[in-house]
């Protein structure tokens, strides 16, 4: 038996959506682009979501707008994928990296308070596997320094504090503390690409509480400006009768999303709720698996005050070192059952490690990535092919 890690859920309904646009005549950014952001924002019990082609384009933008850079700093986690990070970077900002909890994937909360300084001006936490951050702890540490804070913008001023903007590619959909993703954050961004729980092959989107004395609408032209090399006007709009007059406000980017990626987004969102309940339903057949098995720990996707949007399954080979970690990757690949490993820590690769950061500063987070192992979870597994990944990880785990 053959198993990817993560193949997309395609149906004719995503089929059909794209036909349609493509018959339309407007396949760049248009209505269905415009109807898939207001989609999302009722979604996300918000006003007002941008999409845009990646959610790193996202992230980045939003940090634009905010007005962060050279001279600032940027507050997230050692363990996450670069794109959280290097954002920072693009901007000329200065990235800070903090640690893990002990035993956990989340950033440690504890340490937020200690690396804000007046510089700060973001904190970037990471949702990882689809599981919500501790977001009332993070607001804690933020307003607790609030007296050293110096905006630099409008927005920053009106905020008042540090930004709290959430890295929530893999989470739409999740929920804590009775506040879905997306609604708890000043800022939060989602990512669309192929192996995301709802995909649009790539692509990513951007919402936001409204802020006290900051117009939604201005927020959003912005990120039009932005995405659209500095346009006064869109596509949709200059294609209007006698509406070819445009100006370039600035020498901005180009990372819109286009109606045909939008349209296969509005497709899968009907179906999410239920591509997230089969999801669900996998995750417990693995849970209840692995519960009672004293060397094999989980990542933990639901509680009595959290509901995970269930993106990755993450479990540790406890005992285990990087090597027989690999090894035990290779005997699942010969069995067929492709797996993975989320993440390496960014003080692991060259890019940071060329940036200064050293993983012996990191050991929470080197000692969650040692023995981590990830193995497949998507809506299109079949129960026969959840049985034999779970066969094949037992036996594997008696062999290394």
């Amino acid at each position: 038996m053959k198993i990817p890690f993560s193949p997309p859920d395609i149906t004719q309904s995503e089929i059909d959506e794209v036909i349609d646009t493509l018959k339309s005549g407007w396949i760049t950014t248009g209505p269905k682009t415009k109807l898939f952001e207001q989609k999302l924002s009722e979604y996300c019990n918000t006003k007002k979501t941008v999409c845009l082609n990646s959610a790193t384009a996202c992230l980045e933008m939003t940090l634009r707008i905010l007005g962060i850079g050279k001279g600032d700093e940027v507050i997230t986690t050692a363990y996450t994928y670069t794109a959280t990070a290097s954002v920072v970077y693009h901007i000329g900002a200065k990235l800070i990296l903090v640690d893990t909890m002990p035993d956990s994937y989340e950033i440690n909360y504890d340490d937020i308070y200690n690396a804000i300084t007046e510089n700060t001006k973001a904190i970037i936490p990471v949702n990882i596997a689809g599981v919500m951050c501790d977001h009332s702890k993070i607001y804690q540490a933020v307003d607790a320094k609030r007296n050293i804070f110096k905006p630099s913008n409008k927005i920053q001023e009106a905020i008042g504090r540090v930004a709290v903007i959430f890295d929530g590619a893999h989470s739409l959909g999740a929920v804590r503390d009775g506040k879905k993703c997306g609604e708890v954050g000043d800022f939060t961004t989602f990512s669309f690409h192929a192996v995301k729980n709802l995909t649009t092959g790539e692509g990513g989107a951007v919402t936001w509480n409204t802020i006290n004395g900051i117009d939604d609408n201005e927020i959003y032209r912005q990120y039009m400006l932005l995405s659209l090399h500095g346009q006064s006007k869109d596509a949709l709009l200059k294609m209007k009768a006698g509406a070819w007059e445009y100006d370039i406000i600035a020498p901005y980017y180009k990372c819109n999303m286009t109606d045909i990626t939008a349209s296969i987004g509005l497709a899968q969102l009907k179906r999410y709720d239920n591509m997230l309940l089969k999801r669900k339903n996998i995750i417990e057949i693995y849970d209840n698996t692995f519960r009672n098995i004293d060397n094999i720990e989980y990542l933990k996707h639901y509680s009595d005050n959290m509901q995970s949007s269930g993106h990755l399954y993450l479990t540790r080979l406890l005992g285990k070192s990087i090597n027989e970690r690999n090894k035990f990757i290779e005997k699942m690949a010969e069995f067929g059952v492709a797996t993975n490993v989320h993440y390496k820590p960014l003080p692991m690769l060259t890019a940071y490690k060329n940036l200064g950061f050293n993983i012996n500063n990191y050991p929470n987070a080197y000692n969650q990535y040692q023995n981590e192992v990830t193995i497949p979870l998507y809506s299109t597994l079949t129960y026969e092919q959840i049985d034999y990944i779970i066969n094949c990880y037992l036996k594997t785990l008696c062999e290394i």
